[in-house]
């Protein structure tokens, strides 16, 4: 029998889900931002702190009002920003259970179930990009998080290494290890250094190819230049052109230095390993010291869930872990990988998606995308408004209108709301990016999206020649 104190309000929950879920294919997707107006109007529709409390069933129908002339369809089948996937049903099912639920994975202790998911889901995802079995894995927020504590195992191994505790004596007077990064290193990679105390300002710089690609032969001469321990960031999914860093090269030119560690930013392109189509683009990523995955990006598991993969577990457990005479806690549990004490079960919508779709459709998911991408890169290199910038080696897409302003292209296709597509700089110039990774695309969806871009373009340019 169901809680009479939970009843109506799952149920005005559930309803909600339904209306929105049943309007992503056809919806507009953007929700264009007045800058002038800055949110002011939709905090003024939430209103202020009663006196009084609310009943829960309308608490739900006045946010459910209150928020939707705000919401985004990033879930939806055209939303080609941010490389956002959407969420599968199953994901999204299981994620309602980690919700209802409500288990703190802190320790073994604490939820025994929710702790034996992350550990079978960890070996899961280790084995279906191809990484070394002995890794550690900890669910984090997203990449952010990951990367800072795949960055934060590297800092503790490489002073150790050299006989200084950073956990205990911090980073002053300490060799602090040289941080090598590529020209077109994510922000993330960025925040994590300073987060960290490294200093983004004082990492080494590595050229880039022309699709962003680290340049393994000058790295090579870089850290022949180079004293001391050296940590390496490379990179698995160039943010705007998908590439991948030549990263069997790079592990080969770290390998030849007695205190170093590579470190592969692979929030959405490690998922390639998964592909057999695609594996050939991150090979010697398993060569690496640690590695970044997202799951809310290609495997389409709701905000929010990403994964720090560590080879040295007792490097993690020195960095991550905390101690205190109530909490009954061992390197083994959950809360020795992350950062946090305090989390949810975001481990089981990925055990989820995972068990639904299997090993081959992992690789179906992601090389249906690469398709799609090729797809939408095909169709918009025929418009004469329009220049593909990068080779579609992933799912990624970089166009510039020929003669006009990118910005002003993507402002417009937001506000005819039939996709909603992300800007960048690339060589010092704005352009599109177009980043196909969520389940429910189709083909018609991309050439629906193609032709709203074109039709813009087209408009940007007709008012210039007025």
């Amino acid at each position: 029998m169901a809680d009479p104190r939970f009843d109506p309000v799952l149920d005005r929950a559930r309803r909600f889900a339904d209306d929105w879920l049943a309007s992503l294919p056809d919806r507009p997707v953007g929700r264009p931002v007045d800058d002038a107006d800055d949110g002011a109007a939709l905090r003024a529709r939430l209103g202020a702190l009663p006196e009084d409390g609310t009943p829960a069933d309308r608490v739900l129908d006045d946010l459910a009002a209150a928020l939707e002339p705000g919401l985004v369809a990033t879930p939806g089948p055209r939303y080609f920003g941010f490389v956002t996937g959407g969420a599968l049903p199953v994901a999204l099912g299981a994620d309602w259970m980690a919700a209802a639920a409500d288990q703190n994975v802190a320790a073994r202790v604490m939820s025994p179930a929710a702790t034996a998911v992350e550990e079978v889901t960890g070996a899961w995802v280790l084995d279906l990009l191809g990484l070394p079995g002995e890794c550690a894995v900890g669910f984090t927020t997203g990449a952010q998080m990951a990367n800072v504590v795949g960055l934060a195992a590297a800092r503790h191994a490489l002073l150790a290494a050299v006989g200084w505790d950073v956990g205990t004596e911090g980073l002053a007077g300490a060799p602090v290890p040289t941080v090598v990064i590529g020209a077109h290193a994510h922000s993330t990679i960025l925040q994590a250094l300073r987060l960290l105390g490294f200093g983004s300002g004082r990492a080494v710089r590595v050229p880039a190819d022309d699709h962003g690609r680290m340049r393994a032969d000058v790295l090579r001469d870089l850290l022949a230049a180079i004293d001391g321990p050296v940590l390496v960031c490379g990179q698995a999914g160039q943010v705007d052109t998908g590439a991948c860093d030549p990263l069997d090269a790079v592990a080969d030119v770290v390998a030849t230095r007695e205190h170093a560690w590579l470190h592969v930013d692979g929030a959405f392109g490690l998922w390639a390993a998964a592909s057999p189509a695609h594996r050939h683009l991150v090979a010697g990523a398993e060569r690496a010291d640690s590695w970044t995955v997202d799951a809310h990006k290609w495997l389409n598991v709701p905000y929010d869930c990403g994964m720090a993969i560590v080879r040295d577990r007792a490097a993690l457990t020195a960095a991550m872990s905390t101690s205190a005479a109530y909490l009954p806690l061992a390197g083994a549990d959950p809360s020795s990988r992350v950062p946090e004490s305090s989390r949810r079960a975001r481990a089981l919508p990925v055990h989820a998606a995972l068990r639904h779709l299997g090993r081959a459709g992992v690789a179906e998911l992601v090389e249906r995308c690469c398709t799609l991408a090729r797809q939408a890169a095909e169709e918009l290199a025929g418009d004469p408004d329009l220049e593909v910038l990068n080779d579609v080696v992933l799912n990624q897409v970089l166009v510039r209108p020929r003669d006009g302003d990118a910005r002003e292209l993507a402002a417009a296709i937001a506000r005819d709301g039939t996709c909603w597509v992300g800007t960048t700089v690339w060589q010092d110039r704005p352009a599109l990016r177009f980043s196909v990774s969520n389940w429910s695309t189709t083909p018609a969806d991309i050439s629906r999206s193609v032709a709203a871009i074109r039709a813009a373009a087209r408009d940007q340019a007709g008012t210039r020649a007025e």
